[in-house]
């Protein structure tokens, strides 16, 4: 398991994106590092957890609990076979292109250690939005994204320090539950009735799904 390619974007001028300053972060391309990763702060203020990495919508991106966001290799290359196109790394927008990792199947509270320094925590899936879908170039991309399910995992920093290209990753805690990655990105999108289920995650659980979850869970109840 390793760091495929570690990937920062720069803010653009782009005419799709809903930012009204127009500019977007999500065009990220290979660096071969170091690049220091740390706590961003609280979504709303805080960016990226890559120096030198841009989060420009930072209502919606950003911030503590997606501080850090990874896709598989291994879930490019499907979909390359599906499109008929090349993905190179840096494609979903991703800070980390992964090899040999289960990302969109990682447990939410799952901890990987990457080089010898950082450890990041596994804590939602992405939702799919315009932007990606403009970026991507694929007409009905946020339908088909959804409908796949295997949306790559963000991240929030444990342990700060520098990353490089090629780093091994290892899985130092995996929780007991088995709620994945690819289960809590079905419960807030297509399943609604999976919504109970992400409670087991526990403090670990992105504070939005937790709070879509407790709501689901006190209507079923009234």
């Amino acid at each position: 398991m390793k760091l495929l390619s570690l990937n920062v974007g720069r803010a653009q001028a782009v005419a799709y994106t809903d930012q009204p300053e127009g500019v977007t972060g999500i065009d990220k391309q290979p660096v071969p590092g170091p690049v220091r990763v740390a706590s961003p702060g609280p979504r709303g203020i805080g960016g990226s957890g890559l120096v030198g990495d841009a989060v420009c919508h930072k209502r919606f991106h950003g911030g503590e609990h997606q501080a850090v966001y990874a896709v598989a290799r291994e879930d490019l290359d499907d979909w390359e076979r599906e499109l008929g196109r090349t993905l190179a790394a840096g494609s979903f927008g991703e800070n980390l292109t992964t090899q040999g990792v289960e990302v969109s199947g990682a447990r939410i509270g799952e901890r990987w250690r990457i080089g010898p320094e950082v450890v990041l925590e596994v804590t939602c899936g992405r939702i799919p939005c315009r932007t990606f879908q403009e970026h991507l170039g694929e007409k009905g991309w946020v339908k088909r994204f959804t409908q796949k399910a295997a949306p790559g995992a963000y991240l929030r920093v444990v342990e700060p320090g520098e990353i490089r290209s090629g780093d091994p990753i290892e899985i130092v805690h995996r929780p007991d539950h088995d709620i994945t990655v690819a289960l809590q990105f079905r419960a807030v999108t297509t399943e609604r009735e999976l919504l109970p289920r992400l409670l087991d995650a526990g403090d670990s659980l992105h504070p939005e799904s937790r709070a879509i979850a407790e709501k689901y869970v006190v209507t079923l109840g009234a």
